[in-house]
């Protein structure tokens, strides 16, 4: 017998398949359900869109919905997942914690879970975490960034959500790298909670009480993205950015000298591989991977940004 809060929600189930072409017709075919933090968001799209083009080139329904970054809403979502007797889950989860019982709901009611970008708190509970490794990418990013200032200087620093697991471990990795040089300080550390808007606001306030800055070192693309823009706004050009990520705005803007450089996450590799692996279980029972497996980012500068396009290497 169904759990009385998934009988509560298999009228969501119902309305999400309308709504997202889950048709009479395809009933036959297996449902996976993908959920990810924002469809608005260039890097969620790009992922959400990887893993449902390779599901239906592989002969599966799919579903797509966003969290928001709201757990409870995460909840329902999962439990219209397994009130739609989704075969497979793949998620970008709404927090390392504040996911485990969802993940482990979704386990117990026979869905294999494949999360992706973000891990949990836990294991043995997901059928795979497949990650990027965002400690080997903020190094490098770090390492370009302390290149570009030459090793020098004050800098400012822009933070994601404090309660995302892979802000902390950006942060982490930048100082790493950068606490090494003597000669670099880090003058004002802000949270822009990965918003371009927030972080425009943000620098422009860094900026008026630390005029002086050099560099500003920002945790995703989208962040930098809204620095770039504060320093054009403020008539300024010796400022030199990065972010992370690999977002084709990011991108283009490296190309126009906005931005000197981000680490690409490959999203998309990510997306393709979770559905390979789901693939691989429904058909054999087991994935033939390791639960936990990291992804390595690229670096990306003026000097190799058409190597990329859409958070994937094209050559």
């Amino acid at each position: 017998m169904l759990h009385p809060r998934i009988v509560a929600v298999a009228w969501l189930a119902t309305a999400l398949c309308a709504l997202n072409g889950c048709h009479r017709a395809d009933a036959s075919k297996k449902l996976i359900a993908i959920i990810v933090p924002s469809q608005d968001n260039p890097f969620f799209k790009a992922e959400a869109d990887a893993a449902a083009a390779r599901a239906i080139a592989l002969g599966y329904r799919v579903r797509v919905d966003a969290h928001e970054d709201d757990a409870y809403r995460q909840d329902n979502l999962v439990d219209a997942a397994i009130a739609s007797n989704a075969a497979a889950l793949i998620l970008d989860n709404a927090g390392a914690e504040a996911s485990i019982a969802a993940v482990r709901r979704a386990t117990n009611a026979g869905i294999a879970v494949f999360l992706v970008d973000r891990e949990i708190e836990a294991t043995g509970i997901a059928r795979a975490q497949i990650i990027s490794d965002n400690d080997q990418g903020a190094r490098l990013v770090a390492t370009e960034f302390a290149r570009v200032l030459t090793s020098k200087g004050d800098y400012a620093e822009l933070i994601g959500r404090e309660s995302d697991t892979n802000a902390q471990i950006r942060t982490e990795g930048f100082h790493a790298v950068l606490d090494r040089d003597p000669e670099m300080k880090l003058v004002a550390a802000q949270s822009a909670n990965w918003s371009q808007s927030e972080a425009f606001q943000k620098t422009e306030t860094m900026l008026q009480a630390h005029g002086e800055i050099s560099g500003i070192i920002a945790g995703n693309d989208t962040m930098a993205l809204g620095a770039a823009a504060a320093v054009k706004s403020a008539g300024l050009n010796n400022i030199r950015i990065v972010g992370f990520d690999g977002s084709p705005d990011a991108i283009d803007a490296i190309r126009a000298g906005e931005i000197q450089a981000t680490a690409l996450q490959p999203a998309a590799l990510i997306s393709k591989l979770a559905i390979d692996e789901v693939d691989r279980y429904l058909k054999t029972g087991s994935t033939g991977k390791p639960e936990e497996q990291i992804i390595p980012c690229d670096l990306v500068t003026k000097a190799n940004a058409d190597d990329f396009q859409d958070f994937e290497k094209v050559r």
